[in-house]
């Protein structure tokens, strides 16, 4: 059984409650010479993740953390991202329990500095187009470990790599077959007595009390074989990978949209969305200008002032858990020709097909229609309260409409993902201690998103424009042959839309990108003590490593002409960049006393970057430096201090570059809008509220505004600085334990973002600041913000500053305890000292650490852990116990920072510290046969509901996940065979 590796680094360490961790293959085992990689040669010599230095027995001058393959077993994960997210070094990100807004892809936060400054590595290689990464295309039956190192590395690969790297290191030498099954399910308990009376007090449906759900099922199979003598090996893999899904309406925390039951966030009550299949109404002229009104719930054509009491339960058909399935296959082949040239090469396949669904569709408030004032499904009330004296004439009237379609036809968006990546190369020993590596690297990602069942605007304005043919309603669009199928729709009684009438509103949207990476490198590495280079002090040589690199990546995308119809546009760019770089390792002090080895490392390397944009003729360059340097000292063999320092650079993606301007959905609501607005009529003046309009704006729906996202061309790069300093402690004495501490300090400066719409309300209310309350951009007929009019400007450009800094720990031991076997106790912490984001220069900060919500997002908890202990029986059986611990947090709107106001909460003012128990063992039956099962949240915990206005990104279902179980326990069983 292989052990965790490695250094713990993200925000870590806390002086803790050393170790409790269950572990066979312990989770984060620190050890002082990190495991050959995939890339180790017939000399023995090891490339650690990090650096390009070869060289027998190489230790990391950085932080790394290691998962083995054994952990992945123990938690039953067949995602990675999964397995990485419950490092304390992460926080959650696209993952499979993200529905509304998925791009279907999963990927991981290194430090909560976002998942762009992370460089994701296969092999040593880069993964994919940055833009375009999908922790899916890893194949995770063939992982053996995953390296994460803490803090800066461009000088060592480049662009992205910021709060650190990511590196997966595949199986990819087999020989032999090896077949690996697994099959897994949620079982859950729906007891929370305090939701579950929120849902009966308003009238929906509780969850069941037990469910069975969100079945998984993965099956893997590789085989490899050795030829020439062992000079050469070809291995083939291949998966398949089923998930069901998962409604929101099966976990209590998640069956309604949970809202603040008043002002003071005092408890729940179960909101919803104002675009109901009853109908709301805001007429933008007439005798009711500005008022919100609704169909009367009754069923009779009148319209009657709109309360919440009418909100819509969007919740129940969300899904919670995405259905997924996923093929996967390749093969990676070398043959050694002589030692100065083997040949090497591998292709790699994912096709991955998943569905997110959401409340059924709606002609949704924020989009402008025109209404006949004769329109025959009105009754002549309805005419009257819309049109006033023009009732019954040929004149219209505009009116924002909130209607929604039946519950049987939500809306499901189609996301379709056909990744290729294939390398072939050439490397070799060149004599003298001398290796070289020529390669070519190629990645192709394929995404094709089809929406449907949602409504088409252009059509529900054609049947809504319906005037009296003979006693009978008749689209205009019928009679002049525009639309020969159009369908009169009749939005003027409650639940009047039939399904027929539906089918003529739904069009299905369809957009398409190709992200593609070419890389072509080359490096040459080796040890100048051949030729008599080194210290006078120490018995190894000086080592360098030179290479250069040329990378492009290309993007196109496309949208029909439905989807450009909601705003999508389409796209394309261009990235090319050419590099050189080097890196020296100089032993300065070996087996004396007081420096049993001291050593120095630098690396330098150049960039130079050229963007395009085909389409529109757009151009930039920038040229870039980066740098490190870093030192190792060991007094004595026990115990290491190492410190390393970091110039990092992350240049702009494509997307941000040249991205298409459109408008999204952002968790937020206006705060000069209801009758009752909780901002001032001067602060509403500055957003561009009219003193007319003050009062009368139409809240968003579902505590859902709209923002205006896009790119920027004249964007730079960011620029990091980051530092490491820590200790690892091999004691002699107490034989079979490791314990290392690091302290790491990152920060980006001019990072490219932009002004989060949360933050922007929040500022421009609590400090009336011009600039905040200037990207308001109001609907110029009802001063919405929402809609394809109204919305938060939050398009990109280099910003302020990031900054995090922490302490990680990583405590390993193994004790013997005679013939029952061995037992091992593994730990891995994070205690955060700070997570400051600077929104722009000069302009103040905040700091998240220890907060959550609005602002902050996801939790930041000043300490997180994973303790693991496993008994190792001699029988070839183990049983193992994980302790997961994440700090409480505090509602980041209660902090004195004036960049945190906003809306309080008595039921939401923190989340309590969370403690998840997970059990798993395996057991060998014979030689070639292992089994396995496992309980995950064994005793059930719910995760903590929060207030959806409260939720930011990557929030779904009223909670977070990824950073809680949102399932509730779950089961797995498995077996792997080797013949």
């Amino acid at each position: 059984m292989t052990f965790l590796v490695g250094k713990l680094r993200n925000r870590s360490s806390l002086g803790a409650m050393v170790a409790m961790l269950l572990s066979s293959s312990a989770y984060a085992q620190v050890v002082p010479v990190p495991q050959p990689t995939a890339e180790t040669g017939a000399d023995d010599a090891i490339v650690v993740t990090g650096t390009r230095i070869r060289r027998p027995d190489l230790a990391s001058n950085s932080p790394i953390t290691s998962v083995t393959d054994q952990e992945i077993k123990y938690q039953g994960a067949v995602n990675v991202e999964n397995v990485l997210n419950r490092l304390p070094q992460f926080t959650a990100d696209a993952n499979e329990n993200v529905s509304n807004g998925s791009d279907g892809t999963a990927n991981i936060n290194l430090r909560n500095l976002g998942s762009n400054r992370t460089l994701i590595l296969l092999n040593g290689q880069r993964l994919m187009p940055q833009q375009a990464i999908d922790l899916n295309f890893v194949p995770s039956a063939l992982i053996d470990r995953v390296d994460v190192v803490t803090g800066g590395a461009s000088a060592v690969y480049g662009s992205d790599a910021v709060a650190g790297v990511v590196n997966f290191v595949l199986k990819d030498h087999l020989d032999g077959l090896r077949i690996d099954v697994q099959s897994g399910l949620g079982l859950h308990t729906n007891d929370n007595s305090g939701v579950r009376n929120v849902l009966t007090t308003r009238g929906y449906a509780n969850a069941p009390g037990r469910v069975a759900d969100g079945g998984k099922q993965d099956l893997n199979a590789a085989y490899g074989k050795n030829f020439a003598n062992g000079r050469g090996n070809i291995t083939v893999y291949g998966g398949y990978r089923h998930t069901d899904p998962v409604l929101q309406a099966n976990r209590d925390v998640s069956a309604c949209a949970l809202n603040p039951s008043d002002a003071a966030g005092n408890g729940f009550i179960c909101g919803g969305s104002s675009n109901t299949p009853i109908g709301t109404f805001v007429p933008l002229g007439g005798p009711n200008s500005g008022r919100t009104l609704t169909n009367n719930a009754n069923g009779t054509p009148t319209w009657v002032p709109y309360t919440s009491a009418y909100a819509y339960n969007y919740a129940p058909t969300n899904y919670f858990q995405r259905s997924d399935e996923r093929i996967t296959g390749g093969a990676f082949a070398k043959f050694e020709i002589a030692p100065i040239a083997e040949v090497y090469g591998s292709f790699m396949y994912m096709k991955d097909h998943t569905f997110s669904q959401v409340a059924p569709s709606a002609l949704f408030l924020g989009t402008t229609f025109t209404v006949p004032c004769n329109n025959p499904l009105m009754s002549a009330s309805q005419q009257q309260s819309l049109c006033g004296a023009a009732a019954g004439t040929n004149a219209t009237q505009d009116t924002l409409i909130g209607y929604r379609l039946g519950s049987g036809q939500s809306r499901r968006d189609d996301l379709r993902h056909q990744d290729y990546r294939y390398s072939a190369g050439v490397r070799g020993d060149l004599g003298h201690g001398f290796r070289y590596d020529v390669n070519y690297l190629h990645s192709l990602v394929r995404y094709n998103e089809t929406y449907l069942n949602n409504v088409d605007n252009v059509k529900a304005q054609r049947a809504l424009d319906v005037v009296n043919v003979g006693g009978v309603p008749t689209c205009r669009s019928v009679i002049d042959g525009s639309d020969p199928a159009c369908v009169p729709i009749n939005v003027f009684q409650a639940n009047a839309i039939t399904d027929a009438q539906g089918a003529y509103l739904f069009s299905e949207s369809n957009t398409a990108s190709r992200n593609v990476l070419d890389v072509m490198s080359a490096n040459v590495n080796g040890d100048l003590g051949t030729f008599g280079i080194s210290s006078p002090w120490a018995k190894r040589g000086v080592n360098i490593a030179l290479g250069g690199e040329h990378r492009r990546e290309t993007l196109n995308f496309t949208a029909d002409a439905i989807a450009q119809q909601g705003g999508t546009t389409n796209s394309d760019g261009r990235i090319t960049v050419n590099e050189g770089y080097g890196e020296i390792e100089i032993p300065i002090l070996q087996d004396l006393p007081f420096a049993h080895e001291l050593t120095l490392n630098g690396g330098l390397r150049y960039s130079a970057y050229r963007n395009s944009q085909q389409s529109t003729g757009l151009k930039s360059q920038y040229n870039v430096w980066t740098y490190k340097g870093e030192a190792s000292w060991a007094p004595v063999k026990d115990a290491r201090f190492r410190f390393s320092y970091n110039r990092a650079i992350r240049a702009p993606n494509i997307g941000e570059l040249f991205g298409s301007r459109s408008i999204g959905n952002v968790s937020a609501q206006d705060p000069c809008s209801g009758t009752s607005p909780t901002a001032s009529l001067d602060i509403c003046r500055l957003t561009g509220v009219t003193q007319a309009q003050y009062g009368n704006i139409v809240e968003c729906p579902s505590d859902t505004c709209s923002a205006q996202y896009g790119g920027n061309s004249a964007l730079k790069p960011e620029k990091a600085d980051t530092y490491t300093l820590g200790m690892v402690l091999t004691p002699r004495m107490v034989r079979n334990f490791t314990l290392s501490v690091d302290y790491y300090h990152i920060k980006v400066k001019d990072y490219i973002s932009s002004v989060d719409p949360s933050l922007a309300i929040s500022q421009c209310v609590a400090a009336s600041d011009p600039f905040y309350c200037g990207l308001f951009t109001r609907d110029p007929r009802s001063g919405a913000l929402f809609g394809s009019n109204g919305y938060i400007v939050s398009t990109t450009y280099n910003t302020g500053s990031l900054k995090t800094s922490g302490i990680d720990l990583t405590a390993d031991y193994t004790l013997g305890i005679g013939a029952l076997g061995k037992l091992n106790l593994n730990m891995v912490g994070t205690r955060l000292i700070s997570q400051v984001s600077e929104p722009l220069k000069g302009l103040g900060s905040y700091d998240c650490k220890g907060l959550f919500g609005y602002t902050c997002g996801q939790p930041n908890p000043k300490w997180r852990h994973v303790m693991r202990t496993t008994w190792q029986m001699p029988q070839g059986a183990s049983v193992s116990v994980s302790w997961r611990h994440i700090d409480q947090v505090k509602l980041s709107s209660l902090s004195d920072n004036t960049f945190l106001a906003g809306t309080p909460s008595v039921i939401n003012r923190k989340i309590s510290a969370y403690n998840y128990i997970d059990l798993a063992g395996t057991v060998a039956v014979g030689e070639g046969l292992q089994l396995r099962a496992g309980v995950n949240n064994l005793f059930d915990k719910d995760p903590p509901a929060i207030a959806s206005g409260i939720l930011s990104s990557f929030g779904n279902g009223n909670t977070y996940p990824g950073v809680y179980d949102v399932l509730g326990r779950t089961l797995f069983v498995g077996a792997t065979v080797n013949f």
